[in-house]
């Protein structure tokens, strides 16, 4: 029993990298054209758009890891203990970020997929600059967008280090210390994406 929840936690960690981590990574640089202006924003997304088979790739790639990712990790959210003794004070400041900006990551990418993807499915929205703009036109959706891609953000590159961990890539104490250099850079090139974007969405600048 042990060795398959050891199992379920690997795969777990795997699909928050590849392919979720990456799908973030795409999305946050297709927003990021929005700082060069509409046209090119919109150019981009109608590329994405056209993908052949675009939607049978969003399910495969994009939905069910993300279904399985979210929902064993607010089952590890809820049940898991810190290890002091393990990880030290640090590390386990993280892995409690890590299990609170998860459940915030959970609830935001669910009203967002209503908010865009199934408001467009439906027909009710084209997916354009414009769109974008008016959702993010209000303080509060800026505010609750910014909060939200900083928790992902940490999520996905705090993720990133106990991945390292968790597959034995890195397992020397000064190998991990380099990992969090890192990781912590990341989150902070990846937030910078994210929140520049909103910024131009929201003021034009």
């Amino acid at each position: 029993m042990a060795q398959r929840t050891f199992a379920y936690r690997r795969l777990h960690s795997l699909l928050g990298i590849i392919p979720i981590g990456v799908f973030l990574i795409q999305h946050l640089l297709i927003n990021y054209f929005a700082v060069y202006g509409e046209e090119r924003f919109n150019g981009a997304v109608a590329f994405m758009e056209n993908l052949p088979l675009l939607i049978v790739l969003e399910i495969v790639l994009i939905y069910l890891p993300l279904l399985y990712h979210a929902i064993l990790g607010t089952y590890i959210a809820f049940t898991s203990k810190n290890s002091l003794a393990r990880y030290g004070y640090f590390r386990n400041w993280m892995f409690d970020l890590q299990r609170l900006t998860g459940l915030i990551a959970f609830a935001f990418i669910a009203w967002h997929v209503w908010q865009t993807r199934i408001q467009i499915g439906l027909g009710n929205a084209e997916l354009n600059y414009g769109f974008m703009a008016g959702i993010l036109a209000s303080p509060v959706a800026f505010w609750l967008y910014a909060i939200s891609i900083l928790a992902i953000s940490f999520h996905f590159s705090n993720g990133l280090w106990s991945f390292l961990v968790t597959w034995g890539i890195t397992q020397s104490a000064r190998s991990q210390k380099a990992a969090t250099y890192v990781t912590l850079a990341l989150f902070a090139g990846v937030a910078y994406v994210g929140i520049r974007a909103l910024v131009r969405f929201s003021y034009g600048i």
